[in-house]
């Protein structure tokens, strides 16, 4: 990787597009990936690079969600595992649950050595490179899951999703929970919980909460997801938004 000055103001940005250019290298991510990493840095800037009031509290719901689903699973593709594999790996492992690898543009080599990638990172259980079962509603490669994993879970975490994807998920009785820097996106709009941040500071976040959690009664857990509107945090979003508008515009 690039040496990149800890001092850059752009840091954390660079590094996470190095992050992806490895990872093309490595051959886990496809070169539309770097599309995706732009379109959320952009998006990034939006909020102001930082966790927001709102995601923080979508974060706590997808941690409670995630505490009380009879089965979850993590939904992983090659921007995911090439930026916070570690991360993925950590939170999967703290509830013991898979990590599911699922591509769009999907080669078996790919997804082989996305998940060698995975479990070189220390994921006790990572699933995917079998599939046995199809998403009804999806044509392309994305459609294809495991038994087992996103096929039966009752909660699918799906960081930098395809909003096809997590409307066909949805359709099966299924909560969502998205990262998404984009609160207009499809995605963002029908997911379940919502988390509006970047990915590299939701997952720790998230692993956090989950921590902190995970020593509640399930019944204070049920009424925290029951209480939960998701509309309403994607309105805080874009105020959250305007507001950072606002503060640069009156600089």
């Amino acid at each position: 990787m690039t040496d990149i000055p800890r001092l850059h103001p752009r840091y954390a940005s660079l590094v996470a597009r190095e992050k992806i250019v490895v990872g093309i290298n490595k051959g886990l991510t496809s070169q539309q990936g770097l599309i995706a990493q732009g379109r959320g840095e952009c998006f990034d800037y939006f909020v102001g690079e930082k966790t927001t009031a709102s995601a923080q509290e979508a974060t706590k719901i997808a941690a409670a969600m995630l505490l009380t689903a009879g089965q979850a699973v993590i939904s992983v593709n090659g921007n995911v595992a090439a930026l916070a594999a570690s991360e993925v790996a950590d939170l999967a492992n703290s509830l013991d649950i898979p990590l599911e690898v699922n591509l769009f543009h999907r080669s078996e080599e790919r997804v082989k050595k996305i998940a060698d990638h995975l479990r070189a990172a220390g994921a006790k259980k990572v699933i995917g490179e079998t599939p046995n079962a199809k998403i009804p509603g999806l044509e392309h490669a994305r459609a294809l899951a495991t038994k087992g994993g996103i096929y039966d879970a009752d909660a699918v975490l799906i960081p930098l999703e395809d909003g096809d994807r997590c409307e066909a998920l949805l359709a099966m009785g299924k909560k969502v929970i998205a990262i998404d820097l984009n609160p207009f996106s499809r995605t963002a709009q029908k997911a379940t919980v919502s988390i509006v941040d970047n990915l590299l500071r939701a997952i720790p976040n998230l692993a956090a909460q989950v921590k902190e959690l995970s020593t509640k009664p399930r019944p204070v857990l049920e009424e925290l997801v029951g209480q939960y509107d998701n509309k309403e945090i994607l309105a805080a979003a874009v105020r959250e938004i305007q507001s950072h508008f606002d503060k640069e515009a009156a600089k």
